[in-house]
Parts: structure tokens; sequence; C-alpha cells
């Protein structure tokens, strides 16, 4: 469906929704239309529509003009929505199978018709539940080499890739990672959100000028390194999954930055749960042998992602550096440096900035969740300062599994 005419923005409700699915003949029979808002996020409100006699169903999702979780003093640009459907679209250029297909956009409107999900499960919740998903890791692993090779300088034409990187500028996203992720957290800034018992070690964080050092090196890159199209939030909230299907959604931050930022995501919220199931899982046994699937999944994931890269760069790669001897292994180096020390601010800040996790969060018994929580920090801190020591995944696994 082609974009519509301009309009005024006005926030859906379930009436409202109803009216917009009929203008866009998504149903046939409207007066049984079943709605049901289901977002819990920050940023949108999210619909999910079903006609009961067909069971046909979809989202309509639609940005709000304020971060839920603050109010309406904290302002965000509408525009969002237009960079989540478009990079949702680029995306499925590559990976179709791993993305909702979008149905209908409304940039004035803030809208976005897509696929209904409704079969999968967010990824956080299954990991929390000590879920298994055999297919996760080769599907997240090709999902981001694909993403990140098909939209880089090494298989672009330059023309296209500088059309894409100002298709895709985010300025007013960004700058929330650039606070929330590399700023606020290693320093005494009002949104930072932790217990009290947890002070002396954040205080010792704030103290460490080495670390901010190196997390303000982390912030440069980001802001300075327009590598591929990033999805800019890849965490395990971000990711539904079945046993036999993948799907990334909520792809509002994508922008063109550094290409170790999203795996680092996705890695860090791994970490976290499996820091976590320390608590989750109390069968020392079954602990050990989900906390081994999760290593396994980082691994796996690591190894799909570089495969599938160096086999891309191989047979796709129009860019004449391609053709230098080892020089897809310098790149590939490069990554797995930035990874670790991306991974690192992901961990702070989802442990005492705005915004947690749920891994952590959600365990009952307090004195061991701020145990738990000391223990992310410490690893988080490990991989900023430390980035250039861990030397390949296996010992990435094992700075995980050894806090």
């Amino acid at each position: 469906m082609a974009t519509s005419t301009k309009q005024a923005y006005t926030p859906l409700n379930e009436q409202t929704v109803i009216e917009l699915s009929q203008k866009l003949g998504l149903f046939s029979d409207y007066r049984s239309i079943e709605v049901n808002e289901i977002g819990d996020g920050n940023l949108n409100l999210v619909f999910r529509l079903v006609e009961p006699s067909t069971q046909k169903s979809v989202i309509i999702k639609q940005a709000l003009p304020y971060a839920k979780v603050v109010g309406e003093s904290w302002p965000l640009t509408l525009d969002r929505a237009r960079i989540e459907s478009d990079s949702l679209k680029k995306f499925a250029e590559f990976a179709s199978e791993h993305v909702p297909q979008v149905l209908y956009t409304n940039n004035d409107l803030a809208v976005t018709v897509m696929e209904d999900l409704s079969s999968h499960v967010i990824l956080r919740k299954g990991l929390i539940d000590g879920v298994t998903y055999p297919n996760l890791a080769q599907h997240i692993g090709t999902f981001i080499a694909k993403n990140l090779f098909y939209t880089s300088d090494f298989y672009l034409h330059p023309f296209e890739k500088k059309r894409l990187v100002q298709q895709f500028t985010n300025p007013e996203l960004c700058k929330i990672t650039e606070d929330l992720v590399f700023t606020d957290p290693f320093y005494d800034i009002e949104t930072n959100d932790y217990p009290a018992e947890l002070q002396d070690a954040v205080s010792e964080l704030w103290n460490d000028s080495a670390l901010r050092n190196k997390a303000a090196r982390l912030k440069l890159k980001f802001l300075t390194h327009a590598e591929a199209l990033l999805h800019g939030d890849l965490h395990s909230g971000s990711i539904f999954v079945t046993e036999e299907s993948t799907k990334v959604i909520d792809s509002e931050f994508a922008y063109y930055g550094p290409q170790g930022f999203d795996i680092a995501h996705f890695f860090a919220n791994i970490a976290m749960n499996h820091i976590a199931q320390r608590a989750h899982i109390k069968d020392g046994e079954k602990r050990a042998e989900y906390q081994l699937y999760l290593s396994g999944l980082i691994r796996d994931t690591w190894i799909t992602f570089t495969d599938t890269y160096k086999e891309l760069w191989r047979n796709e790669g129009v860019e004449l550096a391609t053709k230098l001897p080892g020089f897809e292994d310098e790149v590939l180096e490069s990554i797995f440096t930035d990874m670790v020390g991306f991974a690192g601010c992901e961990v702070i800040r989802r442990t005492i900035g705005l915004a947690h996790v749920a891994d952590l969060d959600s365990i009952a018994d307090f004195d061991e969740q701020i145990i738990l929580k000391k223990k992310a920090l410490k690893l988080g801190r490990d991989w900023i300062k430390n980035k250039q020591r861990i030397k390949n995944i296996e010992e990435f696994i094992t700075s995980i599994r050894s806090v």
C-alpha cells in the first residue's frame, strides 16, 4: 500500500484504529473486529486487531511524541516511525524471514501496519524461563552478517551508501543511546536508576577515570563510524522467537554506525541472562546445563556471523579492498574488539542506567539480586577496560562464565 497524503497527527485509540483498518481494507467484517492494546514499550502504542471469523490479524503500531517511561516532559521525534518501517523494509531485502512484513506506513500519523507475530514469544521471556531455541544462533548470526555486509562500503556503490546514510540519519534516537549507554551510567546523572545497596559499586565506577576514558572512546566510535546500517537496539526484548522462527522487531533506533554494535547488544543481553540464571534456576545441574546452552548460543552466533560475513565478502565484495589478502580478518578482528567494549557499556547501562532488564530486576531475593548486579557491573567494566586483551570468542565466553 502506498503512503497516504498528509494528515494531522492524532494518537490512536481502540475505536480509531478500527476505522483506520477499515480505510485500509484489512478485514471484511469490521463489526466483529477485536482490538487489544498490547504495547508495553516506552515509545509506542501497539494494537493487535483480530477478525474472529477468519482469525486474520495484524499489528498497528504508532509512535508517541514522548517517552511513556518519563512522560510528556521527554519529547521524541515521530520520524522514528519512518526509520523503523524503512529499516524493516531494508532488512527484508536481505533477510525477509527474520523481520515482520510491513503492510502499510503513514509517516504523518507515525503508523506502521505489520505482520502479527503472536505465535512467537519475546526472547527475553523465553530465556528467563530457561527455554532453548535450536535455530536462534544461526538466524541471528545470519541476520546481522547480511545486514552489515549488504549495507556497507564493501558491497554498495559509494553514492548509494551515502544516500542510505542520509535516509537513516536518526539524531534524536541516537542521542538517547549516546546519553543512556555511553555517558550517563559513568557519571552522577539523574537518569541513572539503582538501589542504594549498589552505591559503593556505582561510586567505584564513577571514580574510575580509565573506565570513563575507554567509554568515551567507544562513544566517539558510535558517533563517527558510519560503517553499516544497524538495528540500533538489538537486545533480547527486540526479538520474537519460536523453536523454528526468529523475527527481529522494534528497529526505530536504526542508523549507520559501527559494525560491532548490534551483535554487542545481543551478546550483552545473553550474558546478563547467564548471570541471572544463578537465581532463576535453583537446581545446580539444570542451571549449569542452561548456562552451557547460553555459552553455546554466543559461540554459535559468532561463528555463523563470521562465516556468513566471510562468504559474502569473498563472493559479493565490490570494493577493491575485499580482494586484499588478510583484510577481511582485520575487519572482523576490529568488529570483535568493538563488540566487547560496546557489550560492556550495554551491561552497565542495563544494570544502573535508565531501562533495566527483567532478567536481573525480576530476581525475587533482593540480596541475591544485588549480588548478581554487582557481578554484571564487574563484567561490563572488565569488557570496556580490557577489550583489546580478549582475543577471541572463547575468551569472551570464559569472561562471562568466570565472573
